[in-house]
């Protein structure tokens, strides 16, 4: 078949290759092709006002080849990583050429000749980047780091506005890049845990810019070509978004008679899900608020429960009881709250308080309060439930780490628990999913979940590998997880696990399946320490510097090691505790020790998964 191009304005070479392309093209790609073209031709770029503010951005020469457009992300759940797959793909479909990677797998020498860079990060503890973006970070804010005049970027940045240090990473690394020259082509977006919307809305304006400033051409052979590191992912029926009903098929008590702590072992259904999961992902429950909290907040409010309320932008109607049970977050207050609550609650106390406090008062007064707190300690006058939702945050999913292996057990995932149960300013206060878990769910329940993979926290392939494991408490779930799979799949491999709690007799969770394994050789080894059943607090970064020498050897031998647990204290204590086991074994200093631990980092053998 050949075209009628009598008179057109294209080349005998150009009409060569529409004559071949044409005829293979199906009705809807004929369709997508005219409005593609239409939109390459349009020269304004759309904005909606629901957009988060631009800075313009200056026109682009054209080219004659698919523009490069960089994806660096920096994540510690795979929050992060997920969203650079989406907005990837994004670009993909619209025929940029993209490249995808973690920060720290991204080489800093390319970046003084990047044209496009788009970074979504998280933020880890106390405003520090993720384990995967600390060189990247470091590399950006030494004097190593490049002018970038010719550089385009913007940032999507992930947070809680319930931490002091809210975005920080995304923040920090906004800032650096404008100072070194970098042309800002999208203003950074901030999110909190109710990302969504925001993400979006970021994706598709960074998208609509790159679009209408680069002269983007039509190569089919890319379709088809495989991006450098790009993972692009088959979205799954059941998501985040559109969590499985998961029923539940045990919730066993692990801990026994006398322990000060309640932790429950959960197993839940995944029949029909689709759902699938290596060791190391995790979990994410939408939980619901406790009941008793729901009724003191409306008896407080003297509101009507059965009032009739929209709890998302689509208009979807519950009422007032059943929003602030599965909809609304009111156990946790942010300083940002504080400040929408004052221009609502019309509470001269408030006013004052928030007028005079400075950010250390704020903080202290939010910690350990809720929403009940609040209108207690400053009742609002005539506040109407659609004003006061509007300042309330959406209730974001608890992830936890997967204890159970998909090949052992395909239709079922487990879960290990640790009830979160503290008295505070004279009242009684329980985690939101811990709690429900712990008092209110029962076999035959079911709970919306979905599957959040982890790429930072994966086991090593090679079997030769050596594992060294440390989980104190409900921390001991994904080792579980792997070494169930490695009885499953008979693999060989020397494995270490580092486990402690309070007390040997009733706080030795998976005791018996710890035992089956060392019996079977699937763990080669275990060190145990209860910190209650000695006068002087033994914890697990005290059973490495006992093995210190063995433990030195098996770094040596090229052994992974992974930490899961709390980060405030364990975590901390036992990098530190690695570092001493470097300068003592190894001889290094400080400094050599540290940068010891960071190339084990780099190499995927020094692995975290702290909350």
């Amino acid at each position: 078949m050949s075209l009628n191009v009598i008179n057109s304005p294209f080349n005998q070479k150009q009409v060569e290759q529409l004559s071949r392309l044409l005829p293979t093209l199906t009705d809807n790609q004929k369709v997508w092709l005219s409005g593609y073209l239409s939109g390459v031709m349009s020269k304004e770029v759309q904005h909606t006002s629901s957009s988060p503010p631009q800075v313009d951005s200056k026109p682009m020469p054209a080219s004659t080849s698919t523009r490069k457009v960089t994806v660096l992300y920096g994540s510690e759940t795979g929050t992060a990583r997920l969203l650079s797959e989406m907005m990837a793909e994004k670009l993909d479909v619209a025929n940029f050429m993209v490249t995808l990677l973690a920060l720290d797998d991204f080489k800093t020498s390319k970046l003084k000749k990047m044209e496009d860079l788009l970074i979504i990060t998280a933020t880890h503890g106390e405003g520090d980047p993720p384990n995967n973006a600390i060189s990247f970070y470091e590399f950006l804010h030494s004097r190593k780091a490049p002018k970038l005049e010719q550089l385009r970027f913007s940032v999507l940045s992930l947070g809680d506005t319930s931490y002091e240090f809210f975005c920080q990473t995304g923040k920090d690394l906004d800032k650096r890049l404008e100072e070194l020259g970098g042309e800002r082509l999208y203003e950074r977006v901030d999110c909190d845990l109710d990302f969504d919307e925001q993400a979006n809305l970021w994706m598709d304006g960074v998208l609509n810019v790159l679009k209408h400033s680069s002269d983007v051409v039509d190569h089919h052979a890319l379709l088809d070509q495989k991006k450098d590191g790009m993972v692009v992912s088959e979205q799954a029926v059941f998501s985040r978004t559109n969590p499985f009903m998961a029923e539940v098929i045990e919730n066993i008590t692990l801990s026994g008679r006398g322990s000060q702590k309640q932790t429950h072992h959960l197993e839940l259904s995944l029949e029909g899900s689709d759902f699938t999961f290596k060791p190391g992902d995790s979990i994410g429950i939408y939980p619901k608020n406790d009941p008793k909290l729901v009724e003191q907040l409306l008896t407080e409010l003297t509101w009507d429960a059965d009032q009739s309320l929209a709890v998302n932008k689509q208009g979807e109607i519950r009422s007032l009881r059943e929003a602030l049970l599965s909809h609304f977050e009111i156990t946790v207050l942010t300083i940002p709250m504080l400040e929408k609550a004052e221009r609502l609650f019309a509470n001269s106390a408030l006013s004052d308080f928030i007028k005079a406090g400075n950010k250390e008062t704020l903080t202290a007064y939010i910690k350990g309060r809720d929403v009940l707190d609040l209108v207690t300690d400053f009742p609002p006058e005539k506040l109407e439930p659609e004003e006061f939702v509007s300042i309330l945050r959406k209730l974001p999913a608890r992830l936890y780490s997967i204890a159970s292996s998909y090949k052992a057990n395909p239709d079922e995932v487990h879960l290990t628990i640790g009830k979160v149960h503290y008295v505070t300013h004279g009242r009684e206060r329980f985690g939101v999913c811990s709690g429900q878990v712990s008092t209110r769910v029962e076999i035959g329940d079911k709970l919306p979940i979905y599957i959040q993979k982890n790429p930072n926290f994966q086991f090593p392939n090679d079997p030769q590998t050596p594992v060294i494991m440390i989980g104190p408490g409900t921390g001991v779930a994904p080792f579980r997880s792997y070494l169930e799979e490695l009885e499953e799949t008979k693999e060989k491999q020397r494995t270490w696990l580092f486990f402690g709690e309070q007390h040997f007799l009733c706080d030795f969770l998976y005791q018996v399946d710890w035992q089956k394994w060392l019996k079977a050789g699937v763990l080669s080894r275990m060190d145990v320490a209860f910190s209650r059943d000695t006068d002087q607090k033994v914890y697990v970064q005290h059973k490495m510097l006992e093995k210190s020498n063995e433990f030195y050897n098996w770094l040596k031998a090229g052994a992974a090691v992974y930490v899961c647990g709390d980060e405030k204290h364990m975590a901390k204590d036992v990098h530190q505790t690695l570092v001493t086991i470097l300068k003592q074994e190894g001889d290094m200093s400080e400094e050599k020790a540290e940068s010891y631990l960071q190339q084990m980092r780099l190499e995927k053998r020094y692995q975290r998964d702290v909350y």
